[in-house]
């Protein structure tokens, strides 16, 4: 076990018995730099293995912050991050950013082995596990086209499937689907669904749409204007395997009104000082 300071990263092995890949205890963030920015203040989180959490809150509350404390991207100013996520070939967590951050030079079958290439993977296994990602997300043809070549959805999905290609247990996603317009926004929630479905990996996912975090989420965190604070960690009553009927349902649209309510304070708050 290792802790550094006043606030660090504790890893442990996980027991057989332990269900949280996470949890997070008390962490602050403060950036200093020409002005000091308090971005968090006191969180405190647990993030069930195989769970699918979103995290929802008005701009600049921290949201991506806390994910890359999580992801180990970022240090904490005060508190800690409990990990409790085994790490073999693999990174413990891999992530999927709203700008997909596809490399221009590769092919979709290159990007989507990347992360296993800097694995060590042997390049056999892992085209071969390229290929069954790419199978995967539709993109089945395009294997040596460039990501030029493509739509945004398409990248978009090139990055999806090299999360997933690899193997990392933990997939934290800051709005990768943001960027996206309507109809193709909608296709990738669906896909998303089936391929957590398929793995049930323990997924984090920042987004601004009420909607897709009930259609995604097992859990929604709704974090407070800045410095972002937990305000509330609701628990998703629609059971899996999901799918957009839901939307329809007179309890969804309860529970979006619901989450709204908790928001607009904060979303106003953040306006102010934006």
């Amino acid at each position: 076990m290792e802790k550094v300071g006043d606030a660090g990263v504790v890893h442990q092995p996980a027991p057989s018995d332990d269900v949280y890949d996470f949890v997070v205890e008390d962490v602050s963030k403060v950036f200093v730099g020409s002005t000091r920015v308090q971005a968090l203040s006191d969180i405190d989180l647990k993030l069930k293995r195989g769970s699918f959490t979103c995290i929802v809150g008005p701009s600049g509350c921290g949201k991506s912050t806390l994910l890359r404390i999580v992801g180990e991207l970022e240090t904490a100013t005060k508190g800690r991050v409990q990990i409790n996520v085994p790490q073999a070939r693999t990174p413990r967590s891999a992530f999927v950013f709203q700008e997909h951050g596809v490399f221009p030079w590769f092919t979709v079958l290159q990007n989507v082995a990347f992360g296993q290439q800097m694995a060590s993977v042997g390049k056999k296994e892992r085209e071969q596990n390229a290929g069954r990602w790419i199978a995967e997300v539709g993109l089945t043809g395009f294997e040596h086209a460039y990501p030029h070549q493509l739509s945004g959805g398409m990248r978009q999905r090139i990055a999806i499937a090299r999360a997933f290609a690899t193997g990392s247990p933990v997939l934290l996603m800051d709005e990768p689907l943001g960027a996206l317009d309507a109809q193709t926004r909608m296709l990738m929630q669906e896909q998303l669904l089936h391929l957590w479905e398929i793995e049930q990996k323990t997924v984090v996912l920042v987004t601004h749409s009420i909607e897709e975090a009930i259609l995604l989420g097992d859990q929604i965190v709704v974090m407070s204007a800045r410095p972002g604070r937990v305000k509330e960690i609701i628990d998703v009553p629609f059971g899996r395997p999901r799918d957009f009927a839901i939307e329809a349902s007179r309890e969804f649209g309860e529970l979006k009104q619901y989450i709204w309510d908790s928001l607009r304070d904060e979303v106003q708050a953040s306006m102010r000082f934006s």
